[in-house]
C-alpha cells in the first residue's frame, strides 16, 4: 500500500476527476466507494470529501465536465460556418469520433454506464450533445423537400453509427491514429448517404 500523502501537497478537483474517471470505467459505480478511490490515489478519503460532499457528486461532476468539454469543442467548430455545409458536418463527425476513441474511460461513463439511476446524470447533458449534432444535420436536408420526413430520425441514425465505431474501437483497445482512415471511411460513407437522402 501507498504511503497516504498529506492533503498539503495539492489534491486538485481536477486531479481527482481524471483519476476517478479511469477507476469508474475499470470498476462501474456500485463496486467504488470515496475510501477506494482515495486509496487508489494515495490520499486519505478526507482530501476527496474536501472537494465532493459523495461519490454521486463526484460522479456527476465528472460526466457535466467531460460533456462541456465535447460540446465547447464542438460549438468552437461550427463558429463562421455556414448552416447546410456538408463539410462542417464531416469535421464535427470526425471531432466526435475521435474524442471518443482518445478519451475511452470519458466515453464510457459518458454513454455506455450501465446503470439506470446514473444515466439520469447524464440525459440533459447527453441531449445537448445530440441536438447539437441534430441541428448541424437538419440544416444540410432542411431544405430538401424530399428529406423532411428524415428530420428526426436521420440524425438519431448518423449519432447511432458514430456511437457503434467508437464503441467497437474502444472496446478493441485501438487508437484514434490506428482506425482514422476507417474513421473517415466511415464518415464519408454515412455522409454520401445523407446526399440521397
Amino acid at each position: 500500500m501507498s504511503p497516504r500523502r498529506s492533503v498539503d501537497q495539492e489534491l486538485s478537483r481536477e486531479r481527482i476527476l481524471e483519476e476517478a474517471a479511469v477507476l469508474f470505467a475499470k470498476h462501474g459505480y456500485r463496486d467504488l466507494t470515496m475510501r477506494s478511490i482515495a486509496k487508489e490515489m494515495g490520499y486519505s478519503h478526507g482530501a476527496l470529501y474536501y472537494h465532493f460532499k459523495d461519490k454521486a457528486e463526484l460522479f456527476y461532476a465528472m460526466v457535466k465536465e467531460d460533456f462541456s468539454m465535447i460540446l465547447a469543442k464542438q460549438r468552437e467548430m461550427l463558429k463562421g460556418s455556414r448552416v447546410g455545409d456538408i463539410g462542417q458536418l464531416k469535421r464535427l463527425m470526425t471531432e466526435f469520433i475521435k474524442f471518443g476513441i482518445e478519451n475511452p474511460h470519458h466515453y464510457e461513463i459518458m454513454f455506455l454506464i450501465n446503470d439506470a439511476e446514473l444515466r439520469k446524470h447524464s440525459r440533459v447533458e447527453q441531449a445537448q450533445c445530440l441536438d447539437l449534432f441534430a441541428s448541424v444535420v437538419r440544416g444540410i436536408i432542411g431544405s430538401r423537400k424530399e428529406a423532411q420526413h428524415k428530420m428526426y430520425t436521420l440524425p438519431w441514425s448518423l449519432f447511432m453509427s458514430m456511437h457503434g465505431f467508437i464503441t467497437y474501437t474502444i472496446h478493441y483497445g485501438q487508437t484514434y491514429s490506428e482506425v482514422k482512415k476507417m474513421a473517415e471511411d466511415h464518415i464519408n460513407n454515412l455522409c454520401e448517404g445523407i446526399g440521397r437522402s
